[in-house]
């Protein structure tokens, strides 16, 4: 199950798993970062060279198949729809194969989910983009990981309900009480150094930053560097 297929995430992910190993999909909302490889996927999936792929689910923001319709610049009918069958999600919990998943809406202009996603009594958080917002410490109370977006630095004149800063990603992993604070939606004009400084002052516990390739073993919440086959 994949959560969001943002620019340049197709390549990355066929150095973990197959290409047509994948049985589901969630999108925390329709901003191209964080979904448009959509596009090149379902290119994968329809002209396969033994034929079309299986339709799979994809589960995200109302109105999802018609903006990746037009992303791909097809018409809307059937769009995508031979490839993935869109559920428009809601707040609340689902069954996603052997997952247990919870979706709450996040602070952000556009509709955005966060998840928490259960399985074998261990618990990973992912915030999607947000700026403070109580339904994220809801989302991920005792988590084992929370994987949270820090796209801001404490400063003056930050706008509000876009996006978080690190101490504010640590502050919300602190009160949630989760046990592993990993941030994510790093930007290339902030030094990664003081958002990873910002987060652990205000965590008080371990806090990592995501990277590509990076594995989390949810034994000991801990990164690793074994293949994603043994974790």
């Amino acid at each position: 199950m994949l959560l969001d297929l943002g620019s340049g995430a197709l390549g990355v992910l066929q150095r973990h798993v197959g290409l047509y190993d994948i049985d589901a999909i969630c999108l925390s909302h329709l901003h191209a970062d964080h979904c448009i490889d959509m596009c090149s996927y379902w290119v994968a999936r329809t002209y396969a060279p033994d034929g079309a792929r299986p339709r799979i689910p994809v589960y995200g923001p109302d109105g999802a198949a018609e903006r990746l319709a037009r992303a791909m610049d097809i018409a809307p009918d059937p769009g995508m729809t031979r490839a993935f069958d869109f559920v428009t999600l809601s707040q609340g919990r689902r069954k996603i194969g052997p997952f247990s998943v919870t979706v709450d809406h996040m602070n952000h202009p556009v509709e955005t989910f966060g998840f928490r996603v259960e399985h074998a009594g261990r618990t990973l958080v992912y915030s999607g983009d947000t700026g403070e917002s109580p339904a994220l410490e809801r989302l991920a109370r005792s988590a084992d990981v929370l994987l949270c977006e820090a796209s801001f630095l404490d400063g003056p004149g930050l706008p509000t309900g876009l996006h978080l800063t690190g101490r504010q990603a640590g502050e919300h992993a602190a009160r949630a009480d989760v046990g592993k604070l990993v941030i994510t939606h790093l930007v290339p004009w902030n030094d990664p150094a003081l958002t990873l400084a910002e987060a652990t002052a205000a965590f008080g516990r371990p806090v990592s930053l995501a990277s590509s390739g990076l594995v989390l073993d949810l034994c000991d919440a801990s990164p690793a560097d074994a293949p994603p086959s043994t974790r």
